[in-house]
């Protein structure tokens, strides 16, 4: 599966029923409660990370992207946008980039 693939399905989930799936829950309840979410389980990530767990650290990192997108999408922010960004940021050297903001 690819993030272009699970960024279409979470979108397909926007108007479905909410008793149809997690996703379409999740939506349901409005972009602060996806919000929310992802930064429970971007906390979560972390501390995997400081415990050095790789299994629990690859679980918590697929919930992190996952609910990243659930966020993106309940703000109807495109994940091709958020790409375009990054290849933009790209063409210029990381220090650059950080003096420039």
């Amino acid at each position: 599966m690819t993030l272009d693939d699970l960024f279409v399905t979470i979108q397909s989930r926007k108007t479905a029923d909410p008793a149809s799936s997690w996703t379409a829950q999740l939506l349901a309840k409005g972009p602060e409660k996806c919000a929310e979410k992802f930064g429970e389980e971007a906390v979560e990530a972390i501390i995997e990370a400081v415990k050095d767990d790789k299994a629990g650290l690859t679980s918590e990192a697929a919930d992190v992207l996952y609910h990243l997108l659930v966020m993106l999408a309940s703000r109807d922010v495109a994940l091709s946008d958020v790409l375009d960004e990054l290849s933009r940021r790209q063409a210029k050297s990381g220090l650059a980039e950080k003096a420039a903001r």
